[in-house]
């Protein structure tokens, strides 16, 4: 016995260093493609950001290099520009409702299709998944027809109604496996205390289904305040305008002053980028779920 253990003993301890530098290597790849790829995503926004700190002059001696010294002028200028606010509130008007819609639509729609048996639900389903290899580029002009008949041209309600029902498909998609997770014994003991359906929805049903919830309303905010090609064909007054078409026309209106121009970029793309570092946990959790369900 003694033998064989001095014989296994250093077969073991032979094995393990062996290991260790292959593994080293691996996580050293691993982490230089991930720093590759966030350095690919932070630098063109890191280049805009310190670009708003520069002047001109110094953007065209050193296209790359950074502040020295450091201009706050460009920020200042357009945080007291009434422009700038202007389109800041019609985005938040725009997002916030958006997001309001889109969620409360689609979790009655996602409830139906989740909870309750009838004929056509897989044909409906397979409607709403149909809707995510819809772009809303394919169908800009007859929906712009369409919003035209409504009378809803040059006004938000016209951007915000056609941005939930394109957001609808993901919301409903993310949503079904959330509800169809929820065992149908917690509906029946509800059913028994006494609990109607509408009370077992709004007590059992949304709370257990916060984190798609979330999710889906984080998309849908994001989704609208990014949104550039439905604005440009709905709103033609400038004082409607949303950020994203506000930094095309302001890019067109200062377009030598690029110093300006990169500010008031930098300024439009920073509440979208907060708002998703804050919630991104919630939105892999939520996508989590939907798999799992």
């Amino acid at each position: 016995m003694t033998a064989t253990a001095s014989v296994v003993a250093p077969r073991r301890g032979h094995e393990r260093p062996s290991a260790g530098p292959v593994r080293r290597e691996r996580n050293l790849g691993t982490y230089f493609i991930a720093l590759l790829f966030i350095a690919v995503c932070i630098g063109p926004v890191a280049y805009i950001v310190l670009g708003g700190f520069r002047t001109n002059a110094q953007i065209t001696a050193s296209p790359a290099g950074l502040p020295a010294p450091w201009n706050f002028a460009n920020y200042a200028e357009v945080l007291g520009s009434g422009v700038f606010w202007q389109e800041l509130g019609n985005s938040l008007i725009a997002g916030i409702t958006t997001t309001v819609g889109v969620v409360v639509l689609g979790l009655m729609v996602s409830y139906v299709l989740a909870r309750y048996r009838f004929r056509g639900q897989g044909v409906l389903y397979s409607l709403f998944a149909a809707g995510l290899m819809f772009p809303i580029t394919v169908a800009i002009t007859p929906l712009y027809l369409l919003v035209k008949d409504l009378g809803l041209t040059n006004s938000l309600a016209g951007v915000i109604l056609p941005q939930i029902a394109f957001a609808l498909p993901t919301t409903v998609i993310i949503l079904v496996p959330f509800l169809r997770a929820i065992p149908d014994e917690l509906e029946e003991a509800a059913a028994i205390d006494g609990a109607s359906r509408l009370g077992f929805f709004f007590r059992m049903v949304v709370p257990l289904s916060l984190p798609g919830v979330v999710t889906t309303g984080i998309l849908a905010f994001i989704g609208s305040w990014n949104s550039y090609i439905l604005p440009l064909f709905i709103l033609n007054d400038a004082a409607n305008y949303t950020l994203p078409l506000g930094v095309q026309a302001f890019s067109s209106q200062y377009s030598v002053d690029t110093a300006r121009v990169l500010a008031f970029t930098s300024l439009s793309m920073i509440p979208a980028l907060a708002f998703f570092a804050v919630f991104q946990r919630r939105i892999v959790g939520g996508l989590t779920g939907a798999v799992k369900g």
